[in-house]
């Protein structure tokens, strides 16, 4: 069966959008004051208040702020200069591809942010689908079959559904059998996440979903490239558009056009 990247927890986590309640008071310092630089509370070229202000106001000690500035350091968002303090880096120097950024990002997203995502999508399953249509073995196609088999058997629940689905895209990036695309795995993990977190909230449950995934599956089994990449597009472009409504429902700010 095809496995994840994310331990129990991190699904969660990500699934619920959790904004920094759970986990040690490490993990919940990084969590929130990243949140806060993502959601720009801070922002860019901004000073970060002393660190006796921040110890009080996230209550905790000097050395877990220590660690937890020097982790957001290691994302690009913020830098430590002699004089001049620590300060919030510009937005084009984060690494947007970290899954903590991205996670902290699609929190409260706006119509850029589901564009961008999309996007990033788009570059790279449809075609991973076609390699996998071209070079995946027949226990490979079998496997997708069976998980395949478990998404139709918890689509009525969302969060049962969650997990095959997630399932079912990351393996058909690991049946590419491309180093390169497979290396991708771990950041596209949480960017499905995220849109499978945002469409769930408009949708109900997933049962309109089987058809579009059991095309995409019928493609891959007859080695058919073409209608790989293009089950792919289809399925992204449904998605999107659920998400976009869920966007705009929530009175988040207009992004660029499609």
């Amino acid at each position: 069966m095809g496995k994840t990247n994310l331990d129990p927890a991190q699904f969660s986590l990500a699934w619920s959008g959790d904004g920094g309640r759970a986990g040690n008071l490490h993990e919940i310092l990084v969590r929130r004051l990243g949140h806060m630089i993502v959601s720009g509370a801070f922002g860019a070229g901004e000073a970060l208040p002393p660190a006796e202000e921040l110890c009080e106001r996230f209550q905790v000690t000097r050395s877990v702020l220590r660690e937890g500035l020097k982790i957001l350091s290691g994302k690009g968002m913020i830098e430590a200069r002699q004089k001049t303090g620590t300060r919030v880096r510009p937005r084009a120097d984060w690494n947007h591809l970290d899954p903590d950024i991205l996670l902290w990002r699609f929190t409260s997203p706006k119509l850029d942010d589901v564009v961008a995502l999309f996007e990033l999508r788009r570059a790279i399953e449809p075609e991973a689908a076609a390699l996998c249509a071209r070079r995946a073995t027949p226990e490979q196609i079998a496997m997708l079959g069976q998980i395949m088999t478990r998404m139709e058997e918890v689509a009525g629940d969302n969060m049962a559904f969650a997990l095959p689905d997630l399932q079912f895209h990351l393996a058909i990036m690991r049946f590419t059998g491309n180093d390169l695309i497979v290396s991708l795995s771990g950041m596209i993990e949480v960017a499905l996440l995220i849109s499978f977190r945002l469409s769930d909230e408009i949708t109900g449950d997933q049962r309109h979903a089987l058809p579009l995934h059991r095309t995409l599956l019928d493609a891959i089994s007859i080695r058919d490239e073409a209608g790989a990449r293009t089950a792919t597009l289809v399925l992204l472009d449904g998605a999107e558009n659920d998400v976009r409504r869920v966007v705009a429902r929530s009175g988040f700010a207009a992004g660029f056009p499609r």
